[in-house]
């Protein structure tokens, strides 16, 4: 490892974000995932873990925190990672404002985007498992991410590209191609 480092994996619902992440926690590097905060605070209201549920806890928690709100919930677990990990993973980085902050705090910071187009990326999020979408309701949170949440930001200034149009096996060769270049 050339020095000290935290990967901020963003991209579109569907894009391919949790692979990437399963790809890194594989080789023993700690992943970081934003949308445990939501989750937390979810539970922490006695809500129920949904699409609508956790859409309207990103939105309340910023509108509360601001548009950083949950780059200022994951900073502590990212600083004690960093005690005793040189390289981190942050799976979920949304805002603009997200971003802005943890660089500010983090120099090490860089984004990787993880990129499919629209159409592969709702049909895999019809047949996941975990939370399955339809279409419409794919099209919906992509509208609600860029508009209300900034999403597009951090993706248009990512310091890598991998594109997932074809399957996991060549994602997980594109995660190795950008792993082997930070060592």
């Amino acid at each position: 490892m050339k020095q000290s480092q935290i990967v901020a994996i963003v991209g579109m619902p569907g894009a391919g974000k949790s692979v990437a992440a399963s790809y890194f926690k594989e080789k023993g590097i700690p992943v970081l995932r934003f949308g445990d905060e939501t989750e937390r605070g979810l539970r922490e209201l006695g809500m129920e873990v949904n699409e609508k549920n956790e859409r309207w806890y990103r939105e309340k928690i910023r509108k509360e925190l601001g548009m950083a709100a949950m780059a200022l919930k994951i900073e502590t677990r990212i600083v004690e990672a960093k005690h005793s990990n040189p390289f981190i993973i942050l799976d979920g980085l949304y805002s603009w404002e997200e971003y802005v902050y943890l660089k500010e705090k983090f120099p090490d910071l860089i984004l990787l985007c993880i990129f499919a187009p629209p159409e592969i990326r709702y049909k895999r999020l019809e047949t996941r498992s975990v939370r399955p979408l339809t279409q419409q309701e794919a099209e919906s949170r992509d509208k609600s991410e860029i508009e209300q949440l900034h999403k597009g930001g951090p993706i248009a200034r990512a310091d890598y590209l991998i594109k997932n149009e074809s399957t996991p096996q060549a994602l997980r060769e594109g995660l190795e191609k950008f792993y082997l270049q930070l060592l």
